[in-house]
């Protein structure tokens, strides 16, 4: 047997320490020697919850199965984890104290007689490896990071188109995974709005700001759909916070309605994510006689941001996440061309990168016109990830790209980081990938001209939602 005991001071409420403590998932952002960790069990966290957790060793890695046993809400967490070469008992306790929280931290290893001579030789690797644990839990929940400079692959990688597009990958996110920081802010008195929460990258984002107990409001067009999402996020994370709401973003009326319902519930909203999204092949039009591309990623994220002002600026420190795209990089502002034409030039893949330049040219101008709101403006592009609209709308590019595709919930984390990240909100008018700041242009010939922004705003403003 062998024992670990470390503990730490932490200047935060006991609340906030035991909601991220007590979600052993989070591990893998704090421990080093975690490689890797995820909840296994649906629904709030209780006696039963079980957590996988892989563990790197000198040679390989282990997997193991923990266990909640006990639990007291704001005082204790018991859990025992077993594999191949041993058991742990883990007991957590956190006490109050004049300026935050006191946190002890137990482990007790009972190494399994295949290991246990060898372990008896490593109880200052252990030790050592304690340490480690507890200090990184520490500094988690201190949250006291800064945004993080570009790493010299990202830099070198922005200098050069193609090396740049291949940070698109799931390479790219693998690279940059390395340096992410741990997420311990506390989202329980957060409200958030995501549009576009049915499946793909909306529904990896809202999945996991549940998980971190944000309250919610997910925007969606079909009913059904939507009972169905709202169910299944409740039933996996055990957060009831969540509600929907029902809007055809492509049409002007619907988003109207939808801001009226919001304004009249007089709920602040604390983060809102633009992202819902589609690929439009052949070219389509809406009831209200508009190009569906221009209208559903460009005039819904508009009239949809500008209307929710007042509960953004109501919100403490609010933060609007708009989700644009790679392909942006090819398109320059063109105000006139937004609405692509019905004929042999059209082509959905560039009306949607079109629609992403000018939502990214809108994230610049909204950051610098309401800095003393006390609201910041990013945009974040998800790289390649294996969504629903690509398996739909590019299944050639998927096709070909298929094994280098980031999953959903690879794309979807810096939404989450941007929306969840205390260090996030020291930024305004960026666009980020894995959680770095990067160039808005690849191509110097794609800069907008600022007249042509100020066009942009006038025609966007002249929109009525009537033919």
């Amino acid at each position: 047997m062998t024992v670990l005991h470390e503990s730490a001071d932490i200047d935060r409420p006991v609340e906030e320490v035991y909601a991220y403590v007590s979600d052993f998932a989070t591990t893998e952002e704090w421990d080093p020697t975690v490689l890797g960790a995820r909840k296994l069990t649906p629904g709030a966290i209780a006696v039963g919850t079980q957590f996988e957790v892989v563990c790197a060793l000198p040679v390989g890695s282990v997997t193991l199965l923990y266990t909640v046993q006990a639990l007291q809400e704001y005082t204790r967490i018991e859990l025992r984890g077993t594999c191949a070469f041993f058991d742990v008992e883990d007991v957590i306790t956190l006490s109050g104290t004049a300026t935050g929280t006191r946190l002890d931290y137990r482990a007790v290893f009972h190494f399994k007689p295949v290991v246990a001579t060898v372990a008896a030789f490593s109880q200052k690797g252990l030790e050592k490896m304690g340490r480690e644990s507890v200090a990184g839990l520490a500094e988690a929940l201190r949250d006291n990071f800064p945004l993080k400079a570009n790493s010299r692959a990202t830099r070198i990688a922005d200098k050069w188109v193609l090396p740049g597009v291949a940070m698109f990958s799931r390479l790219g996110y693998s690279l940059g995974r390395k340096r992410f920081n741990p997420m311990s802010a506390y989202l329980r008195n957060q409200h958030m709005m995501v549009t576009g929460a049915s499946s793909g990258l909306g529904y990896a984002a809202a999945s996991e700001l549940a998980r971190r107990g944000a309250q919610l409001t997910l925007v969606m067009r079909n009913r059904e759909k939507a009972e169905r999402t709202v169910a299944e996020i409740k039933r996996v994370t055990g957060n009831t916070a969540i509600r929907y709401e029902l809007a055809d973003l492509s049409l002007v009326s619907e988003v109207d309605a939808l801001v009226a319902r919001m304004k009249k519930r007089g709920e602040a909203i604390d983060v809102l994510i633009n992202n819902a999204g589609a690929l439009f092949n052949p070219r389509q039009e809406t009831a209200e006689g508009l190009e569906k591309s221009f209208a559903l990623l460009l005039v819904s994220p508009y009239r949809l941001t500008e209307g929710l002002k007042p509960l953004l600026a109501s919100a403490e420190c609010a933060r609007v996440v708009n989700v644009v795209s790679g392909g942006m990089y090819s398109q320059k502002l063109d105000v006139d061309r937004l609405q692509m034409p019905d004929d042999a030039e059209y082509s959905g893949s560039t009306a949607y990168a079109r629609q992403k330049r000018a939502l990214m040219v809108l994230t610049k101008l909204w950051a610098k016109q309401w800095r003393t709101d006390g609201i910041t403006v990013n945009a974040m592009h998800p790289g390649w990830a294996d969504t629903p609209g690509v398996q739909d709308a590019l299944p050639l590019f998927r096709k070909m790209t298929r094994p280098v595709l980031r999953s959903v919930e690879e794309g979807a984390d810096t939404i989450v980081w941007l929306a969840a990240a205390t260090e996030a909100g020291d930024a305004s008018g960026a666009l980020f990938l894995d959680r770095e700041i990067r160039p808005d242009h690849l191509l110097n010939s794609t800069r907008e001209a600022p007249q042509e922004c100020d066009k942009l705003v006038a025609l966007l403003n002249g929109i009525t939602g009537s033919r």
